[in-house]
C-alpha cells in the first residue's frame, strides 16, 4: 500500500507545483491546496499505515495491550488541515478583492498596481 501512496503523493506534488507555476491566481490557490493535501498524506504515510486500536491503557495496566495507533501524526495533520482551511479562506477573499480592483485573473496584469 505504501508504494501506491508514494506514487499518489508524488502526483499530487507534481500537479500542485504545475498549477502554482501558472499565471492564473485561481490556479495558484488550487495548487496551494493540493500541496497542503500532499503534505498531509505524506505525514500519514511516513507515520505508518498500520491499523491499530486507540492508544488507551486499560485500568490496572501500565501499557496498552496489542498494537495501537500513533496519535501524534493524526494531531499534526488535523492541525494542518485547519490552518490550510484558514489560508484558503483568506486567499479566496484576497483573490476576489484583487479581481474587483484589477479586473484580471492574470498575475502579470496584477503587477501594475496603478490601475
Amino acid at each position: 500500500m505504501e508504494p501506491l501512496m508514494a506514487i499518489g503523493i508524488g502526483l499530487l506534488y507534481a500537479t500542485a507545483i504545475f498549477l502554482m507555476l501558472r499565471r492564473s491566481i485561481v490556479k495558484l490557490v488550487i495548487g496551494l491546496m493540493l500541496l497542503s493535501n500532499a503534505a498531509n498524506l505524506l505525514i500519514f504515510t511516513t507515520a505508518g499505515m498500520t491499523r491499530g486500536a486507540p492508544p488507551l491503557i486499560p485500568k490496572g495496566m501500565t501499557a496498552p495491550i496489542g498494537e495501537v495507533a500513533d496519535p501524534l501524526p493524526q494531531a499534526v495533520v488535523l492541525t494542518a488541515i485547519v490552518i490550510a482551511f484558514g489560508v484558503l479562506a483568506f486567499a479566496v477573499v484576497l483573490i476576489r478583492r484583487a479581481y474587483e480592483i484589477v479586473k484580471a485573473d492574470d498575475l502579470d496584469k496584477m503587477k501594475d498596481t496603478d490601475t
